[in-house]
């Protein structure tokens, strides 16, 4: 997959993941809910090596999760367009807000996740994978992806 460039809403920081993530979650929980103001997110998950800032410099914040661990969101500092985020602490991984691609269509999400808090009028395609919370990974990622997931964080 070729590099897919994205940004915020202002144009004010610009970015390029480089190849192709290693999945994508359509994540269905409340707190992405209130974060995004939507019924859902879309993250890619892939190496921070691979994410390339192109103009601007994102900032990070920090939010609160259920499960108490750190969750850092790096926004625009100008119009605080949410770009990605890193979980648990561990931020060699990056979860791109597919939203923010310049192209979202050319990914699609792997699995939907945390559906027991998912909006009643949202419908889930068939054929994609859906649990009610989290699950394990190297379950369901192609082994190329959990390869890469590995190494990324040693």
């Amino acid at each position: 997959m070729d590099a897919m460039p994205g940004g915020c809403t202002c144009g004010a920081v610009r970015y390029r993941m480089h190849g192709a993530p290693m999945f994508v979650h359509c994540c269905h929980c409340t707190k992405c809910q209130t974060e995004t103001g939507s019924a859902f997110v879309i993250n890619a998950l892939i190496e921070a090596d691979r994410v390339e800032v192109l103009s601007g410099a994102p900032e990070s914040v920090m939010t609160p999760t259920e499960s108490g661990r750190p969750h850092e969101i790096w926004r625009c500092p100008l119009c605080w367009t949410a770009l990605w985020s890193s979980y648990g602490g561990r931020t060699a991984i990056r979860f791109v807000r597919v939203g923010t691609l310049d192209e979202p269509g050319r990914l699609t999400p792997d699995i939907h996740i945390y559906t027991r808090s998912k909006l009643p009028w949202v419908r889930l395609p068939e054929g994609v994978p859906a649990v009610e919370a989290y699950y394990e990974p190297r379950e369901l990622w192609p082994k190329e992806s959990w390869a890469r997931r590995v190494a990324a964080l040693g």
